[in-house]
């Protein structure tokens, strides 16, 4: 299966893989119980879309390329009937090797950032612990939950979670190391199952209610090899694997804690790879 990854990833990239924004070939969340309680929305003022997974009661893990803008952030939760309330964004932590302006191929570092809200979200959510994290083999299967679009151009179909089963092709060490999964059955040859335009931050999981393991981020994703026009959705879906970054994640959960709205540090794109920087909004 090594082989077949190598050859869609270096076919799919000719596609040139972008930003992975809703669920292509999933299923809308219906259980109230479910995964609903640990995925959010996150947009910014600018009118960027992503997705994210609660980690504790006010922060939020997701990918570092949705929150470089220069723009006011929030996240958007569906409470236990679906309704939807918005809570204020105050601070971020990006990885310290993520460079912004490159692209998902050329990407030298680690697509994740830790978002601090200004309340905490109320009992009804219950953070992933990425401490409960493990590794993914081939073959592996694996869900993905995501509020992006249901495929290229369904353009109002945003907004919405849904949810997708994938399996695993293996990991792939480009310019940085990311798990590649797929379409069981289509395999990314043709269009299926899959991230889309909307899903980038959203959580890769194992398990069901009570015991879901956070497995990965969603980075970015490409179209099949076989589509019929160029397209970001149901193909190949990059993730960025969260038991190799536990302490990174762990240590700026910390930090974040500290973090209060009186406190006043400027936006700060990452630079350089050994040290970290703060972003307010």
């Amino acid at each position: 299966m090594t082989h077949l990854l190598h050859r869609l990833l270096s076919a799919a990239l000719l596609l040139a893989p972008l930003p992975a924004s809703a669920v292509t070939g999933g299923e809308v969340v219906q259980d109230p119980n479910g995964i609903r309680r640990s995925v959010v929305q996150i947009e910014s003022s600018s009118g960027e879309l992503c997705s994210g997974a609660v980690i504790a009661p006010d922060l939020i893990l997701t990918a570092a390329h949705c929150v470089l803008q220069r723009a006011a952030y929030r996240v958007v939760v569906v409470d236990r009937r679906f309704r939807r309330t918005a809570v204020k964004a105050i601070a971020a932590a990006l990885h310290p090797s993520f460079v912004p302006g490159t692209t998902p191929r050329t990407q030298p570092g680690i697509d994740l950032a830790i978002l601090k809200l200004a309340r905490p979200l109320g009992p009804e959510f219950t953070p992933l612990d990425p401490a409960r994290s493990a590794g993914v083999g081939e073959g592996d299967r694996v869900d993905l939950a995501g509020f992006g679009l249901s495929g290229e151009d369904s353009r109002g179909s945003a907004r919405v979670l849904r949810w997708t089963r994938l399996i695993s092709l293996g990991t792939l060490q480009n310019a940085n190391r990311v798990l590649v999964v797929a379409d069981e059955e289509r395999l990314a040859e043709t269009t299926g199952a899959g991230a889309c335009r909307g899903d980038s931050g959203g959580p890769v999981t194992r398990g069901g209610p009570g015991r879901y393991q956070l497995l990965g981020i969603v980075s970015w994703s490409s179209g099949a090899l076989h589509s019929r026009k160029p397209t970001a959705c149901g193909g190949l879906t990059a993730v960025t694997p969260v038991v190799e970054h536990e302490r990174w994640i762990s240590d700026r959960a910390d930090d974040l804690r500290r973090f209060s709205t009186e406190q006043a540090i400027g936006y700060a794109p990452p630079q350089r790879a050994n040290a970290y920087d703060w972003v307010t909004r």
